[in-house]
């Protein structure tokens, strides 16, 4: 098995939403804003070689949105999801199988393109994940997540025959599946079996290492008491397990272990996947 970090861009989100109830005089310690309350944020994916199979975890939010759209979410940097799977030696057709935590834009939207005025998938020859249980959440949004599942992400999976939905929470030997439902209904972490540790892909659960402690949820969340309920949960088996978390949205850090501290669990080292030993 090989595990590469796909880097799809920077984005801007409002760090107040972002930290939810937490004072901004703690928050900004951790991610900094501009003079418009916006705080940098990464879209990082994962793409997994495992036997005769390419996965890709999320692929960002693509770039055929509109200008209006950009200008509320500020993509910038210099890497997208093009650049970095070319430096990774793999094309888009080798890809077999487009995992999607979930079906907000900024997991989902770089899996669809613009192909003169049809939109199609971006991965011609893969298979594309989701669940039954959020791919109707997402199809009939309620209003407080309307503005994040976009149907031209969503709808041209179906249309191409290309979506397919889990049935048991595992793709392999190596990857199993934890659903939780704070966040948003049935989004789906892989955790990765790799050079005998796990790895848990963290989606929208634990965006960055600051959303750690159990009080830091974001406002985005449909239910942050269950949110909260989830993080306790997994924290106590990482840290009796010696998982290692990777961060889909921390701007510097794209993992850590654990520790118990006498505040809680919290971050023990922080490192690049490539040097997990």
């Amino acid at each position: 098995m090989q595990l590469q970090v796909i880097n799809s861009g920077f984005f801007k989100l409002d760090g107040g939403a972002m930290f939810g109830v937490v004072p901004q005089s703690m928050w900004k310690k951790l991610n900094p804003p501009d003079t418009n309350n916006m705080c940098s944020w990464a879209m990082r994916c994962l793409l997994i070689q495992d036997g005769n199979r390419i996965f890709l975890i999320d692929n960002g939010m693509g770039r055929k949105q509109s200008e209006k759209f950009f200008g509320f979410y500020y993509l910038h940097g210099e890497d997208s999801l093009e650049k970095s799977m070319q430096k990774a030696g793999i094309s888009n057709h080798q890809i077999t199988d487009m995992f999607l935590t979930h079906l907000h834009f900024d997991h989902c939207g770089g899996g669809i393109r613009q192909d003169g005025d049809k939109l199609v998938p971006t991965f011609r020859n893969a298979t594309y994940w989701s669940n039954e249980a959020h791919w109707n959440w997402a199809v009939t949004p309620n209003a407080r997540e309307k503005a994040s599942f976009l149907k031209e992400n969503i709808l041209p999976m179906q249309e191409s025959r290309q979506l397919q939905f889990l049935t048991e929470m595992k793709l392999t030997e190596n990857i199993e599946i934890l659903c939780v439902d704070g966040h948003t209904e049935k989004m789906m972490l892989p955790l990765i079996s790799y050079k005998g540790r796990k790895i848990l892909f963290c989606a929208d659960l634990f965006p960055s290492v600051g959303h750690i402690p159990l009080p830091y949820v974001m406002a985005y969340d449909t239910r942050p008491l269950l949110t909260l309920q989830e993080k306790d949960t997994i924290l106590k088996q990482a840290v009796e397990q010696d998982w290692v978390l990777f961060f889909e949205h921390d701007p510097l850090n794209e993992c850590c272990n654990l520790q118990r501290t006498e505040t809680g669990v919290r971050a023990k080292d922080v490192f690049r996947l490539s040097e997990l030993g």
